[in-house]
Parts: C-alpha cells; structure tokens; sequence
C-alpha cells in the first residue's frame, strides 16, 4: 500500500477501536441492538476497504470504496444517535465524528479517479 492507503487505513482501524471502545459501557439490553449495528458498521468501513483495495478492476475497486463509505455514513449517524440517547459522550462524539469526516474526505478523494475512468484493470 501507498503512504495515503496506510494513512487512510490506519484511520479506519481507529474509527473501529474507537467504536468498540464506547460501545462496551452500552446497557447489556442493547447487545443485540445499537451494539452489534455500531460495531458491524464501524468495522465495515475498513473491512470493504480493504477488500476493494485488494481488487484489480476499477469498477470493483469502487463498488468496495463506495460500500466502505456507504458504512462509514451508517456509522456516523449510528454515533449521532448514540449521542443523543446519552450512550456517547461529548468528548468520544467529538473524536468519533472527527476520524469520521477525515476519512470520509480520503475516501471520496480515492473514488474520484475511479469514477472517471471507466472499467480498466488497475
């Protein structure tokens, strides 16, 4: 991977820490719940990037980085609401929303140039 690829990896291996972290002080009747969806989302996010990066068609690449950044916004309103049921505090919201917009802006910059080329090996 390219120095920009392990930034942006690294940041969503945060991002997914970050999501474990908060989400084991949840009530144990969320387990099921806003538990499990948080923590699937937040480590989609990375789990498709990963896969995409992996690929050679650009159209498949971008169909990953497109699902990965589909998971990233589940995870940023997950966090969001979160927050207002008073489940996230002010200072992990902050920091979770924060690694979230930064890779948001990493991720849409990668997809750009896949989207204008049409469907060659990479």
């Amino acid at each position: 991977m390219g120095e920009f690829e392990d930034e942006l990896k690294l940041k969503m291996h945060e991002l997914a820490k970050g999501v474990y972290a908060v989400t084991r002080s949840f009530p144990k009747d969320e387990i099921y719940g806003l538990t499990s969806q948080l923590r699937r989302a937040g480590i989609s996010v990375a789990l498709n990037y990963i896969e995409g990066y992996a690929r050679f068609k650009k159209k498949i690449k971008l169909q990953f980085y497109e699902t990965s950044y589909g998971s990233l916004k589940e995870t940023k309103y997950l966090i969001f609401f979160c927050h207002s049921e008073h489940l996230v505090d002010n200072e992990d919201y902050q920091d979770l929303m924060r690694k979230s917009d930064d890779i948001g802006k990493m991720l849409w910059r990668l997809m750009q140039p896949l989207r204008d080329n049409g469907d060659h090996d990479v």
